[in-house]
């Protein structure tokens, strides 16, 4: 079956299937994996220290697929400057880049008139109404029960995604709660033209950053294993929930502000989890699709899968 939709034509990609931004893990081994099995690959360009690594990145990534992917821009990291790493990105000719977090006007300037394919991830009706209105070339939207930072007006994915579809006129691309061929379905029924996965590509063999341990984490737990963290600083983000995030719960109770909470929520304490498999030393972003997952896939396995349900679907709706 073939799977044209606005998202597919617009990135050059086979499936509708996008590979979230994971900060501290979205590198180019996993990008090209996601590309190569026929989705969009992103490579997370803010982990990186500087435009030099970035660049490197981009490269290897270039040499593992000749298939379109993206790079992914979280410019909301503490105001950190993201200029010189989105100039290093261009000069490479990258075909798409993703935005999420912090305001998209000055990024999105910066891009205009370029042919670069340009996608902001949004959490509410009126983001994705803006980001129309400043050139984004599709939206992506999250649902409250997303991984990472979520919209602060707890609205789950399929009451979102209708009203943002019925919003704007650029392609949807739904995010937060996606992992199998049911959900692609359903993302379709809902007027999205395509998802974004970010949890379900961490429990994959590509994704070599990420510890066993976190891994198995997402594969052992349930929906109600996560967390919602940052609410008391207006940065609300799920996690798995641990005895880490039980601390920052703890003190966002007692109305501890950013300085009490910093050492907690840091890329360091991010790090320590994913990366170093301390489970109780630092925290991990998961969404709670978390529940659907059950195993640790090649990436090609997984669309294999994915595309054969979402298939089977199709074909008994044209019963």
């Amino acid at each position: 079956m073939k799977w044209k939709t606005r998202v597919t034509d617009l990135l050059g990609i086979q499936y509708p299937i996008v590979q979230g931004g994971l900060a501290h893990l979205a590198y180019a081994e996993l990008a090209a994996a996601v590309s190569n099995a026929g989705g969009l690959g992103q490579v997370t360009a803010m982990s990186l220290n500087d435009p030099n690594q970035l660049v490197q990145e981009i490269r290897k990534t270039k040499a593992m697929t000749d298939k379109p992917f993206g790079v992914n821009f979280a410019i909301g990291q503490h105001g950190r400057p993201y200029e010189h790493m989105l100039e290093a990105a261009m000069k490479e000719e990258i075909a798409v880049v993703s935005v999420t977090g912090g305001n998209p006007a000055p990024f999105l300037e910066i891009l205009k008139d370029t042919p670069v394919k340009k996608l902001v991830l949004v959490a509410a009706k009126r983001q994705a109404i803006k980001a129309e209105q400043l050139g984004a070339d599709a939206v992506m939207v999250v649902g409250q029960e997303g991984g990472g930072h979520l919209g602060r007006d707890d609205i789950g994915t399929s009451v979102l995604i209708p009203q943002v579809v019925d919003s704007v006129k650029i392609p949807v691309i739904a995010s937060g709660g996606f992992g199998d061929g049911r959900g692609l379905m359903a993302a379709l029924a809902l007027g999205a033209e395509g998802i974004e996965m970010g949890t379900r590509f961490i429990a994959v063999e590509e994704c070599v950053h990420a510890h066993e341990l976190y891994k198995n984490a997402l594969v052992s737990g349930s929906e109600k294993d996560t967390v919602v963290i940052k609410r008391s600083i207006g940065a609300p983000a799920r996690v798995i929930s641990n005895n880490w995030t039980d601390k920052i719960l703890e003190i966002e109770k007692e109305n501890g502000g950013y300085e009490q909470l910093k050492n907690y929520i840091s890329g360091e304490a991010n790090q320590r989890y994913i990366h170093d498999g301390v489970q109780d030393g630092g925290f991990a972003w998961a969404g709670q699709v978390m529940g659907m997952i059950h195993d640790i896939p090649t990436t090609a396995e997984l669309f294999k899968r994915i595309i054969g349900e979402a298939e089977a679907i199709r074909s008994k709706w044209a019963e």
